[in-house]
């Protein structure tokens, strides 16, 4: 985490040394000449942290997930004990607290388009949804049922419950995606459709709202990055609620100095802070009251980069996992129907949690420090919208009399092109052999229809793939066989990449000798290539395929599911590789070229100090 940002004041200035009477009458030192060093700043700790770190989810690995359809967008949680999520193809699915872990409740198919909103009242009993439909749902979360639908003339931008508690009017404010208008809805009203109420405070398009209960107050933020306070009851700016009567005297317009805005607004439980993810990158936790600026904390790739060059170690990855993430972070910032990041409290206020391309970061505001990293060993999934729900849940399991409750926090998350939903608990996944399943629940099977379509292109593609491929290299050909039918896909990545010449020219950048030669990035250095299909694809093991001798063609990988381009060749029987690269060939001539590049001088890198490359890649249909 690169960070900056404090407590609003800063260090005193050096004050001049001034002769002390007293000391010299003493017959002590006489003051030194100078200016005195300003007084070590105590670190501050926060009193009861592992308590409210108890409070939340601990374990590096997600235990579960669960299926969409589409790739989910956005995630929820109500503090009546469920958890919504919504997806690219507009189905909302609801789901249950348990004591452990959650269950599947209902399912709807709200909109003709994807989900562009999702938002839940404040005291947990309602939650509406939008999208491109012009068409606004909402539902009673405790009977988890849809109870109104309402249509709009203009196109929905995103959607926030501005009521108090026991108020009759269940007013809904939604912006205009095509102008600066925030409209007033009542959901429960004679005519819902007709807004009661137009707010008109901003000059662009409102991208993000939220309604501070404790102080009856919306925070709202245009496009151009303008933030303004107004109050869910009387429209007006709410002078009671905050201690500043001028954005001057704030840090309100850093946003907009940036020139940055953000779609994501989070504000805590006590209603005293909150914090955007905003489009540099940047997270940024305010003080309410006052509008200033509390912490803010760069999550740039820019910024990853340094970290990972000269950072603290916990916040370091391999060279080659480092590589992959960047380049989805690349993908993703190109990506503008992606699901936003977003910044969220636990429920006392002190930590914030967020995701980045490391992980999911627990950050400590008071120390400043990051408290806990989630997820990171997760590479083959980008985290980005988070859901956390700390209450106890009310469940089935009875509990003998006397004794305490266990909380099952959970952090639910999305991630980028992905159709699962996420669940970090306090416990680590089970093994998938001792459990008898996995902890990826399928619980949207595939129709028979799909099967049989999968099944004939799998056997299409087997039959019409080559069965043998030589590597020509500048130090000489390398034959082999490839194996089509046992891994179709690796084939198929491999056999394109090369009649597309992806591979000319490329370097064998690792060669260690006694293990293996590697070589298909085009970068050169480890942390580059991808698949045919853009990304990565999954593994392909079969029983029969083993790293048993030298000259085995597998695929190289930063983990399961995340071939790309690169590939080795062993020099000797590696074993210890099986079920975790995909074998896809076997050398049948030039296994004296494969030990004289394993011979070749390498730096403390092993990559070898004169470049060995592949000239090209021919492809033949019968196995040779």
């Amino acid at each position: 985490m690169a960070g900056n940002g404090g407590e609003g004041g800063g260090e005193e200035p050096p004050v001049a040394a001034t002769a002390d009477p007293s000391a010299q009458d003493d017959g002590e030192d006489e003051a030194f000449l100078g200016p005195v060093p300003p007084e070590p700043k105590r670190r501050k700790v926060l009193q009861f942290s592992d308590d409210y770190l108890g409070a939340l989810p601990c374990a590096e690995m997600y235990e579960r997930s669960y299926m969409h359809r589409d790739t989910v967008t956005h995630v929820a949680t109500s503090s009546r004990g469920f958890i919504i999520s919504g997806s690219a193809d507009g189905h909302v699915k609801f789901w249950k607290k348990l004591p452990q872990g959650i269950e599947f409740v209902k399912h709807f198919k709200a909109h003709l388009g994807p989900i562009d909103g999702l938002s839940v009242s404040h005291d947990g009993t309602l939650c509406c949804s939008i999208s491109t439909d012009r068409a606004v749902k909402v539902y009673d979360i405790v009977s988890f049922d849809m109870v109104v639908m309402v249509r709009l003339d203009y196109m929905p931008g995103c959607a926030e419950w501005v009521f108090k508690m026991g108020e009759a009017q269940m007013r809904l404010a939604i912006s205009d995606r095509q102008g600066p208008a925030i409209h007033i809805h009542d959901v429960h009203g004679a005519n819902s459709s007709v807004p009661l109420h137009s707010v008109a405070i901003h000059r662009a398009e409102v991208v993000a709202m939220k309604y501070n209960a404790v102080f009856d107050t919306v925070i709202s933020i245009d496009a151009k990055g303008v933030v303004e306070y107004w109050s869910g009851s009387t429209y007006d700016f709410p002078q009671a609620a905050v201690k500043f009567s001028l954005k001057l005297d704030t840090h309100l317009y850093e946003l907009a100095k940036a020139k940055s805005t953000s779609r994501s607004l989070e504000i805590s439980k006590d209603g005293l802070q909150f914090a955007t993810f905003s489009t540099d990158r940047r997270v940024r936790v305010f003080r309410f009251q006052t509008g200033k600026l509390r912490r803010t904390y760069d999550e740039s790739p820019e910024a990853a980069s340094s970290v990972q060059r000269s950072g603290p170690e916990a916040h370091q990855l391999e060279d080659v996992d480092f590589g992959r993430r960047m380049a989805v972070e690349k993908e993703l910032l190109l990506a503008h129907d992606a699901p936003w990041p977003n910044v969220i409290f636990d429920e006392s206020g002190n930590f914030v949690l967020y995701t980045t391309l490391l992980g999911i970061k627990i950050v400590n505001l008071l120390s400043n420090t990051v408290a806990r990293i989630l997820g990171k060993v997760e590479n083959t999934e980008r985290f980005l919208c988070l859901a956390l729900h700390q209450e106890e849940a009310k469940g089935r399991l009875p509990q003998a009399e006397g004794t305490e409750s266990k909380l099952d926090p959970v952090l639910v998350c999305c991630a980028f092109k992905k159709h699962r939903i996420y669940i970090f608990s306090r416990k680590e996944p089970e093994d998938a052999e001792e459990s008898g399943r996995g902890r990826d629940v399928f619980n949207e099977p595939l129709t028979h229809e799909e099967v049989l379509a999968a099944e004939a292109e799998l056997n299409t593609t087997a039959a019409s793939l080559p069965q043998a491929a030589v590597i020509h290299t500048t130090k000489g050909d390398i034959h082999f066989r490839l194996f089509p039918d046992e891994c179709p896909k690796t084939v198929e990545n491999f056999v394109t990449h090369s009649k597309n010449n992806y591979f000319d020219g490329v370097i064998f950048h690792r060669v260690i000798k006694g293990f293996m030669i590697q070589t298909g990035d085009p970068l050169g250095d480890g942390t580059g290539g991808e698949s045919i299909w853009g990304g990565e694809f999954e593994d392909e093991f079969n029983k029969n395929l083993r790293h048993d001798r030298p000259g085995i063609v597998s695929m190289a990988n930063a983990g399961p599911g995340t071939n790309g381009s690169q590939f080795f060749v062993t020099t000797v029987a590696t074993p210890w590789l099986d079920n975790k690269h995909t074998v896809f060939g076997r050398v049948t001539k030039g296994m004296d070229v494969v030990h004289a590049i394993e011979k070749a001088k390498v730096d403390r890198h092993d990559k070898p100090l004169d470049d060995v490359k592949i000239m090209s890649v021919t492809i033949k249909d019968a196995a040779v």
